[in-house]
């Protein structure tokens, strides 16, 4: 099979391989600024640490105790699924900051043995008795960030249910295991996650159940110190022992649904019973000879396809990365994706999206249109088709050539708050992401899938497997994901360095909730990006903002299939371990 070439000028170091095809890197030009380290003899500048490689299997989290979690259970018979499952279970206890069995779930397995993708979609749906018309007679214009109106029915353990049911290979209640010994025994709290603790708990700490739980003495946990929530181990025990159902019919769904309903509530025990998870096919668009797989919406996965799709015409990597040119060209892109995102993206149960058209090349070429190559676009339109009738990341893969990548949360944080009583976890305040207009795509109305951030994603490269990947982080994820491909196909830099590189943060723009962009919205640059750069980009228009801790949360698995190794990374801004045997 043909190794296509891959040429960058961004930096100055020798050819060499990378992926799944040999690609010969051919660097001649040096960034214009000190960007990181340059003193590693790899030459990877970026590389906060090597790339993680094993023959086996790899597994790559956002916390070293879940990974090897991942790596346990694949060494005792289980396969990529398992290991997801019993990562994420485990991170719902040591990462509860991010994630948990209060929130939502979205995964892309890739299948060995049938040799296809697979997309689930295991978001849930808002309170049946909840109405628009009850936030208008209580003159509600915007639902709350926390509490009881942002609820909306928890996903991840029928998710779990559906992965496991379909593709697992080790027993169920197997992978609660090490959950259970962790939430009782205790773990020590790490860095990154003792720092969200302490932030959550200032917001949170009067919220129905959480002090009980995540506060002792009215302080949250700090770094170092062993944390234990033995009412996680039972909930974890009771999952472990009588399936999926015991959250969505039995003892805890009465657990959730009466504390709601104690506090003044709309999620119900007949919304738990009634929730299903849905299998969905993954869609793609090729940059650069590679296709990336995101999944449809109601998530907001396909903003990174359009992303791509409109720079694709662009010689970025002759402009360099560390240019105002690349840096101008990807933002103007990240606007006019995310303006279609704030008016199409929504429940397709409820809403007829035009996906094929939004992420065709031919779409993207008239939106290419309206860029500016030396000015910066204050307001843009979305488009108009055709008339027709915080965060956790992980992913695993193993003997067998399963991938998984799989992307959880709670929503904002450490979700609503309400944490019902005995069960050790906290309800996503998912149901935020709505917009109270009925007319919108992404309107309130029961029994509906709000708008949902979170996106795993998947590369191919001529059917076969390449790479399973996702950075963590609100509307940060599909200007991410782009980044990474790009970091990788048109910089040449490796599966660690193409994460730990400085990264590009635009916000501020039109919002699936109702809010519309008109300033040209706010670019936030991580610490890399050269003086000189930034100047530049204010003189078209930018408008730069510091910003401490948006800037996502990735890991990585890259198949290199010439020698039949895997390769992992892990994210330098977080607690994350990527690691295999």
């Amino acid at each position: 099979m043909p190794k296509p070439a891959i040429h960058s000028r961004a930096f100055n170091r020798p050819t060499r391989k990378f992926g799944y095809f040999a690609a010969t890197l051919a660097l001649t030009a040096a960034i214009s600024a000190p960007v990181s380290s340059y003193d590693r003899v790899t030459g990877h500048h970026f590389a906060s640490r090597s790339e993680a490689m094993a023959p086996d299997a790899m597994a790559a989290t956002s916390q070293p105790l879940a990974t090897q979690v991942a790596l346990e259970v694949m060494r005792q018979g289980g396969n990529a699924i398992d290991a997801a499952i019993a990562a994420n279970a485990l991170l719902g206890l040591v990462e509860p900051t991010g994630n948990g069995i209060g929130g939502d779930l979205f995964a892309i397995i890739w299948h060995a043995e049938s040799e296809q993708l697979y997309g689930l979609n295991a978001s849930g749906r808002s309170p049946q008795s909840l109405t628009l018309d009850y936030f208008r007679e209580q003159g509600i214009e915007q639902i709350p960030q926390r509490g009881l109106l942002t609820l909306s029915v928890p996903g991840a353990v029928d998710g779990w249910h559906e992965m496991h049911s379909r593709f697992g290979a080790l027993d169920w209640a197997a992978l609660f295991e090490p959950s259970i010994h962790y939430a009782e025994s205790g773990f020590p709290v790490t860095e990154v996650i003792a720092y969200y603790f302490g932030r959550n708990a200032e917001v949170l700490s009067e919220f129905p159940g959480f002090a009980d739980v995540f506060l002792k003495d009215g302080q949250p946990p700090q770094q170092g110190q062993r944390f234990r929530n033995p009412d996680l181990a039972n909930t974890y025990r009771t999952i472990a022992q009588e399936g999926r159902d015991a959250f969505y019919q039995g003892s805890i769904a009465h657990a959730i649904s009466n504390f709601v309903a104690e506090h003044g509530g709309f999620l119900s025990y007949q919304d738990l019973a009634n929730h299903t998870s849905q299998w969905v096919e993954p869609v793609s668009t090729n940059y650069r000879g590679y296709d990336l797989w995101e999944l449809p919406p109601n998530t907001q996965g396909i903003a990174a396809l359009q992303i791509l799709n409109i720079l694709e015409d662009y010689d970025l990597a002759a402009m360099g990365f560390d240019s105002p040119e690349y840096i101008h060209h990807f933002v103007e892109a990240k606007k006019l994706a995310f303006e279609d995102r704030a008016k199409f993206y929504a429940d397709m149960d409820f809403q007829d999206v035009p996906v094929d058209w939004l992420i065709s090349k031919e779409y993207a070429a008239e939106r290419r249109q309206l860029i500016d190559p030396e000015r910066a676009g204050r307001a843009y339109e979305p488009g108009n088709p055709p008339m027709q009738g915080d965060t956790i990341y992980l992913t695993t893969a193993d003997q067998q050539g399963n991938m998984v990548s799989l992307i959880q949360s709670n929503y904002r944080g450490m979700g609503s708050g309400i944490t019902p009583a005995g069960t050790g976890f906290v309800l996503q305040n998912r149901g935020e992401m709505f917009v109270l207009d009925e007319q919108h795509a992404n309107g309130y109305a029961p029994g509906k899938r709000p708008f949902n951030t979170i996106i795993p994603a998947f590369v191919t490269k001529d059917g076969k497997p390449v790479m399973s990947y996702g950075v963590m982080g609100g509307g940060t994820q599909p200007q991410m994901h782009a980044q990474i491909l790009i970091n990788m196909l048109d910089f040449g830099m490796n599966l660690q360095e193409a994460g730990d590189a400085p990264r590009i943060l635009h916000s501020g723009s039109s919002q699936p909730t109702g809010e519309q962009m008109s300033d040209g919205g706010v670019l936030s640059l991580e610490n890399g990006f050269s003086d000189a750069t930034r100047r530049e980009l204010v003189k078209m228009g930018h408008r730069l903002q510091e910003a401490v801790g948006p800037y996502g949360g990735y890991q990585a698995i890259w198949y290199d299939a010439e020698q039949d190794i895997y390769k992992g990374a892990s994210e330098s801004r977080k607690d994350g371990h990527a690691a295999g045997f």
